[in-house]
């Protein structure tokens, strides 16, 4: 399997309000830049989007590192938090409907072709691929205001 890295992150300007991704990919020296957005969304949307993007992009099953500053993309696959709503119908174990079955449900599904390792970055603290990737989703989500 080829190694890829995925770095991603999303923006809201207002939340909800216009909002955007940003993902880089990267294997050995070659860098691929992916961005959008939508007009009436949140930035967790974005956030899932962002991966989301970044794993449909590869043509053929990759081992993945794909670096977030979003726990909730993180913590949602590494706790096993979108594997459980699934199996329970897509409702919390507060009782409450899970947001973002469809992309939670997207990406399960991708987790499924790909090996993927999520880490977790704090934002705006200098990681060059996430203050790349900050820029890239503000100005997707600028395109929309």
């Amino acid at each position: 399997m080829q190694e890829v890295q995925i770095y991603s992150d999303g923006a809201c300007r207002g939340n909800p309000g216009p909002g955007g991704y940003g993902t880089i990919l990267v294997q050995g020296n070659r860098e691929k830049e992916l961005s959008g957005g939508e007009a009436m969304t949140t930035n967790n949307r974005m956030e899932l989007l962002g991966a989301i993007e970044g794993l449909r992009a590869l043509r053929f099953p990759c081992k993945v590192t794909l670096t977030s500053d979003s726990r909730y993309l993180v913590d949602g696959i590494t706790k096993g938090w979108a594997k459980n709503w699934q199996k329970n119908g897509w409702v919390k174990s507060d009782k409450k409907p899970a947001l973002n079955p469809d992309l939670w449900e997207e990406l399960l599904g991708l987790l499924e072709i790909h090996r993927v390792t999520f880490v977790w970055v704090r934002g705006h603290h200098g990681h060059p691929y996430n203050e790349r990737c900050d820029r890239l989703a503000v100005a997707a989500a600028e395109k929309f205001r």
